[in-house]
């Protein structure tokens, strides 16, 4: 099964819980519909940094591509939060001709047999763009690390390795 969005009025990452327990999600919404999928930060770090990379090298060769700002999302995921399912790969593919960027995040699959979920959007440069920034402020908005260790900080502190042990 899959949930094809051709056009999405919103597609945005969020997260559920306090820094250091957060939940990470993606949601998708056009006018008839609202999908909802649950990943790992690093997917979504990783999300954010290959697009930006993407649109890099597409700019780099075609000069006459636009990425216009939209204004910035910055609201809540809409409820209630159920994902479809837990994302397991995620691809991209560009279509030159539609100048659309697709996105599918499919489903981490626990049994050979079952059938596999996934999610399909077709973005504009600009939404790509916006995503990122998104992407950015949510990754940011996480535990603070270390300067020492890179490690992130608990609000209680950690045990850093660097410091043989003692808490910072």
């Amino acid at each position: 099964m899959s949930f094809d969005f051709e056009s999405v009025e919103r597609f945005i990452v969020g997260t559920v819980g306090q820094p250091g327990e957060r939940a990470f999600f993606i949601q998708a919404r056009n006018s008839k519909r609202l999908v909802t999928v649950a990943l790992e930060k690093a997917q979504v770090a990783l999300l954010a940094e290959q697009l930006t990379l993407v649109i890099k090298e597409l700019r780099s060769n075609d000069f006459s591509l636009r990425v216009e700002p939209q204004p910035q999302d910055d609201g809540p995921l809409e409820g209630p939060i159920e994902p479809e399912f837990n994302v397991g790969a995620i691809s991209l593919e560009w279509d030159a001709l539609d100048v659309m960027m697709t996105i599918e995040f499919s489903e981490l699959v626990q049994e050979e047999n079952s059938g596999q979920l996934a999610l399909k959007v077709r973005l504009s440069l600009s939404m790509c763009d916006a995503f990122i920034a998104r992407s950015k402020a949510v990754l940011n908005a996480g535990r603070l690390p270390c300067p020492f260790c890179a490690l992130p900080i608990d609000p209680q502190g950690h045990l850093c390795p660097r410091a043989n042990g003692y808490r910072r």
